[in-house]
């Protein structure tokens, strides 16, 4: 039970951290996803939205730890623990919405788009000289995966008849369901660390090649600051393809009776995602959304075109996590909610025919499983 009340509150407090942490990794112009001229960043309406948003957001951390507190005494169960986190992240990206509410109202009622003359910022060496994808940092990743195949390959010949589903947390080979020991079921390691790897090198490619996201009312500085910021973020992704792909590498150790069940084993499963969590929150605390926190070079302290950003606030929705603009040719561009985050542009007929493709595959894969076709892995987590 002690467990239980430690990892509720743990988890309350670390959702209750991430979004305090929204809005202050947010540019300074870009206040609860509304755009702002920098002349109006400490205005008194944002200052109190700021100080509103984070003292309702704490208040709802604390009732909601009492909360989970009581109905963990009284039930015992760890699903309240989920129940209570996602009720508490809930209400508070309700706080964030009515915050960027309060923001987006008193832009419109004073005025403050027609201060400074719409500009849009461009840099055409983002085209002629790219930020690369810096693949050495890939190597980590490509490592383990051909170490968690090689092992598997040597292990092989030598499973038992059939393997666990899932050992979970304290789980051992022998206290959990078996499934028969088939090449889909011994290499499941290895084929999700496969995925994992593709889907971050797309993911790297895409980010670089999307449409910078500049200041116009410091194009110089602005445009240094986001060379960097993709450099690190591309980076950082690589990385993270290692850490899944270590973290998938243990459990593979467990699945094929490598190492004993020991506790030890079951913390290092997860200790690559820990040091994955810590190094994204670092970088984000230190270079900041769009890298506006890196510090200013030379010349570009007191740089100011006198030139606004280009107004887009109507093609933005849910506080600046969806963007859709048919006029826009980008197909994806730096989302406003969040920090290291991009979305598709939903006025692009190119996004509509990937969300089509990638229903329709769904549906498809579903329908083949229930005649039969093919079998879809059971419900379970490896790890």
């Amino acid at each position: 039970m002690i467990l239980l009340l430690c990892a509720g509150t743990i988890i309350v407090a670390l959702v209750t951290s991430l979004m305090l942490a929204l809005p202050v990794l947010a540019r300074p112009t870009l206040p609860f996803g509304v755009r702002v001229g920098v002349q109006r960043v400490g205005d008194p309406v944002i200052v109190a939205a700021r100080r509103s948003y984070a003292h309702l957001t704490v208040l709802v951390a604390v009732i909601a730890a009492v909360v989970l507190i009581l109905a963990l005494l009284v039930t015992g169960s760890a699903v309240v623990i989920g129940v209570t986190a996602t009720v508490v992240m809930v209400v508070d990206l309700l706080l964030f919405y009515r915050a960027h509410r309060m923001v987006r109202a008193a832009k419109l009622a004073g005025g403050w788009a027609a201060e400074r003359r719409q500009t849009v910022t461009v840099d055409t060496t983002f085209r002629t000289d790219p930020v690369r994808v810096p693949w050495s940092w890939g190597l980590p990743a490509l490592a383990v995966l051909l170490l968690t195949a090689g092992v598997g390959w040597a292990r092989y010949g030598g499973l038992p008849a059939t393997l666990p589903l899932s050992l979970g947390l304290g789980g051992t080979a022998s206290s959990v369901q078996r499934t028969p020991t088939t090449v889909l079921s011994a290499f499941q390691p290895v084929i999700y660390q496969i995925a994992v790897t593709l889907v971050v090198l797309v993911a790297a490619l895409a980010v670089l090649r999307a449409r910078p996201d500049l200041d116009a009312a410091r194009p110089q500085g602005s445009a240094r600051r986001y060379r960097v910021y993709l450099r690190g973020v591309a980076t950082l992704l690589l990385l993270s393809a290692a850490c899944l792909n270590l973290s998938l590498f243990f459990a593979g150790l467990r699945l094929w009776e490598v190492v004993p069940p020991a506790i030890g084993w079951e913390v290092a499963v997860f200790a690559p995602f820990i040091v994955l969590l810590g190094g994204w929150l670092t970088w984000e605390i230190k270079v900041g959304q769009a890298g506006h926190r890196l510090p200013a070079l030379p010349g570009e302290e007191l740089e100011d075109s006198g030139a606004g950003q280009r107004e887009d606030d109507r093609h933005w929705f849910l506080a600046g996590a969806v963007y859709a603009n048919r006029r826009d040719p980008a197909l994806l561009v730096h989302a406003r909610l969040g920090s290291s985050s991009w979305t598709l542009n939903l006025g692009h007929p190119i996004a509509w025919l990937l969300l089509g493709v990638l229903t329709v595959a769904l549906l498809v894969l579903a329908g083949l499983s229930l005649a039969g076709v093919v079998d879809l892995p059971q419900r379970h987590s490896l790890i």
